[in-house]
């Protein structure tokens, strides 16, 4: 296709350490990321991603910086409740407002939601985390069940919060990790049809291919599985307890594993008819992200463990989209050291700043 081109790998670029300064006079780019020896392994890093210790490094950096939350009950459409904090440093005029979307069974308070809220905050952005619907403890506020299609009230809902909390004349960018990452970039392909002014994207470890990620999850390290799969009964179980007229199903069917759960997900609550269709319905692999208007930064490790590394060289993008693979990382993890400093955290913010206003002086 015309002005389209396959993404290239970044050249091994001299080692850097951690940056806490707010702007930086060289980009970041993923061949920077070089971790000490002991943090090379790729189980190691996405163990860490998600410590309760960064996730008190998130709430400590947020406290740090006097910055205050505030909750929101944001318009999905179709009667569909979300939920999200909204960020902000008291006194602060801000160069624009950075929306932030989670994976699957994370939430607003995940380590790398807080700790890249932080990241934006000090270079001048309001911040909007956004709960998917049954993330962050949101499940009593709409009975259907959440699942990865549920594209429209996520873009419905970027556009309630840019009405209510964009301040004017500055832009609003967006950025996702792994199934959020997935959902920023479907959020970007479909912002021009939906009115939805976004000026920049980033994109952290995302799903492209449902399929192959979850034939790679069975393949490969049993303990992603079981962990996703723990976490996703502990959600129907809740849905259950809070509907039980709506969600009517045994304890037998929570004890399905994830692909055969998955399954009857989609026979019983959408209308894809099989996994296959599902699946399909949020690929974003091949040639899907083509069409993209807004500026796109993808970052993806070499050695992620979920989520198939061979689909990020057959992605076809256009010149203003760009994928930078680091050799280490794990799956959205990216450490630098012993205090659990997070790289993506510091490329996101870095890559989204480019697109705010300077600071008033």
């Amino acid at each position: 296709m015309p002005g389209l081109q396959p993404p290239s790998r970044e050249p091994l670029r001299p080692a850097t350490g951690a940056d806490d300064a707010p702007t930086g006079t060289r980009p970041l780019h993923g061949a920077d990321y070089r971790p000490p020896a002991w943090l090379r392994n790729r189980h190691l890093q996405s163990i860490l991603a998600g410590s309760p210790l960064r996730r008190m490094r998130g709430a400590y950096g947020l406290k740090r910086l006097g910055a205050t939350s505030s909750g929101h009950m944001v318009d999905g459409g179709d009667g569909v409740r979300l939920h999200g904090l909204h960020t902000t440093l008291p006194g602060m005029r801000p160069r624009g407002l950075a929306l932030l979307l989670h994976g699957w069974e994370g939430s607003t308070e995940s380590s790398y939601m807080r700790m890249t809220a932080v990241q934006l905050l000090r270079r001048g952005f309001d911040v909007f985390r956004l709960n998917f619907r049954d993330h962050g403890g949101t499940h009593h506020l709409n009975e259907a069940l959440f699942h990865s299609n549920r594209i429209d009230e996520v873009v419905h809902a970027a556009c309630d919060i840019a009405r209510r909390f964009q301040p004017p004349g500055t832009p609003m960018v967006a950025a996702g990790h792994s199934l959020g990452g997935n959902f920023v970039l479907r959020l970007a392909l479909r912002a021009p049809a939906a009115g939805l002014e976004l000026a920049r994207v980033a994109s952290v470890c995302p799903v492209l291919d449902p399929a192959r990620t979850m034939l790679q999850m069975e393949q490969g390290t049993p303990m992603y599985m079981r962990y996703f799969e723990k976490k996703w009964r502990e959600s129907l179980q809740r849905k259950r307890r809070l509907f039980p007229e709506q969600h009517d199903f045994d304890d037998a069917t929570l004890k399905l594993h994830m692909r055969e759960l998955t399954e009857w997900l989609v026979q019983r609550h959408t209308d894809f008819g099989s996994l296959d269709n599902y699946f399909d319905g949020y690929s974003i692999a091949g040639d899907r992200l083509a069409p993209l208007a807004v500026p796109t930064d993808i970052l993806m490790a070499d050695d992620d463990p979920v989520i198939p590394i061979g689909d990020f060289h057959q992605l076809v993008l256009p010149p203003h989209a760009r994928l930078e693979i680091a050799h280490w990382g794990g799956h959205c993890g990216f450490i630098e050291n012993a205090r659990l400093d997070g790289f993506a955290e510091r490329w996101v913010a870095q890559r989204l700043a480019t697109e705010a206003a300077p600071v008033a002086s």
